[in-house]
């Protein structure tokens, strides 16, 4: 009775795999079509159109097929490329920098300095409250604070601290960089809080046993475990300063340019073929800077 039951179960049970002479690996692409398919209409068709698009010509009436490395040349030739490219990559490291200084202290008193994890939750959704609203919100809500009549200018004249208004906290890089900090910081928050919740206290423990101090046991034991959470902030953080033009335009009140506010530019002149060969060089640019990070950190511990 059992090997009746158990043959009409095989036989019941649908064949798959090596059972129903398939390959396993043609099963596993045909589990995968549809990524594959929304990756490519939605990633690799959008970037191959940008490629196609920057080798063609263009002048004020609109933009022709052709096959020309003129706006390749107009771009890397050019000084004005170059200082801009500069301007944006001295926005990105000082905003890494900050961000990763901040987010990283902001995890570690998350993770380690507060115990109850329902507290934890609470002080995690309260930092993510400003992200609520949109960006230009959140960037524009710095220019009252920081105008010549604004907040910061005032409270610093009432007390007696300074004589006149600081005409440098507005309009100006100190704001780009203010109000970049703001609206990334929690995107490297979030990756370092995740890889420091991971951490077994035990070493800490078993550092402090074997004599080491608080600095030492955060140098040695907590930053290197911290590495692929820092690595995934780093990537959020590089890739959305490199293509911030808004943030640029608005808070240094047009002084300042990027890369992203030159594509704007020349898209709004219908430049569209220069725009988009500048976007093909800004996308080798931040593809480099990502695989320097995960060249340094590998990032597979998080994923």
């Amino acid at each position: 009775m059992a090997t009746i039951a158990s043959s009409h179960t095989a036989e019941a049970t649908p064949k798959t795999g090596r059972g129903s002479g398939v390959p396993a690996w043609a099963v596993s692409y045909l589990q995968a079509t549809p990524l594959f398919l929304i990756l490519g209409f939605f990633f690799l068709l959008p970037i191959a159109m940008i490629g196609v698009v920057s080798f063609w010509d263009y002048d004020f009436a609109g933009i022709y097929p052709a096959f020309l490395t003129t706006n390749y040349t107009d771009t890397l030739g050019s000084w004005v490329t170059w200082k801009t490219y500069l301007n944006t990559l001295k926005f990105t490291a000082i905003v890494w920098a900050l961000t990763l200084f901040i987010g990283f202290w902001v995890a570690y008193f998350l993770a380690f300095h507060i115990r109850r994890t329902s507290t934890q939750m609470i002080l995690f959704l309260v930092c993510t409250v400003p992200f609520m609203t949109s960006n230009i919100i959140r960037m524009i809500s710095w220019i009252p604070v920081l105008g010549r009549n604004g907040l910061v200018n005032s409270a610093l004249i009432d007390m007696g601290l300074i004589p006149q208004p600081i005409e440098w906290l507005l309009y100006s890089d100190f704001a780009v960089v203010l109000a970049m900090v703001h609206l990334y910081t929690l995107f490297m928050v979030t990756p370092i809080f995740n890889t420091l919740m991971r951490i077994d206290c035990s070493l800490f423990e078993a550092a402090r046993d074997a004599g080491a101090s608080g600095w030492q046991v955060l140098w040695n034991v907590v930053i290197p475990l911290a590495k692929p959470g820092m690595a995934i902030g780093s990537i959020f953080v590089v890739t959305l300063v490199m293509a911030d033009f808004s943030t640029v335009q608005v808070m240094s009140g047009g002084q300042s340019a990027s890369i992203a506010l030159m594509m704007k530019n020349q898209m709004s002149l219908l430049q569209y073929p220069a725009a988009a060969a500048n976007a093909v060089v800004l996308l080798i640019v931040v593809l480099l800077m990502v695989a320097a990070i995960l060249r340094i950190v590998d990032i597979r511990k998080e994923l």
